[in-house]
């Protein structure tokens, strides 16, 4: 199966996001949508303390929903 994300760009680190975290992106955006905070970095320390997310995921995964892109829930 193809995956849906982009070979370039922070949306090229989703593949691997989803399987090493074990969460679907649209998961992901509910939590970063949750979690309270609204400032980029604020959300991605978020994601690295109470997530274990590494820097360059987090990064990227909230660059990319606070840029308004909406993730498709899968299941």
């Amino acid at each position: 199966m193809q995956s849906p994300w982009p070979k370039q760009g922070p949306a090229s680190y989703f593949p691997s996001i989803e399987k090493k975290y074990g969460r679907s992106i649209a998961d992901w955006q509910q939590i970063i949508a949750a979690c309270g905070q609204e400032k980029h970095m604020d959300i991605v320390n978020y994601l690295r303390v109470e997530h274990a997310m590494g820097h360059r995921h987090a990064n990227a995964l909230v660059g990319w929903t606070l840029a308004g892109n909406v993730a498709e829930a899968t299941g």
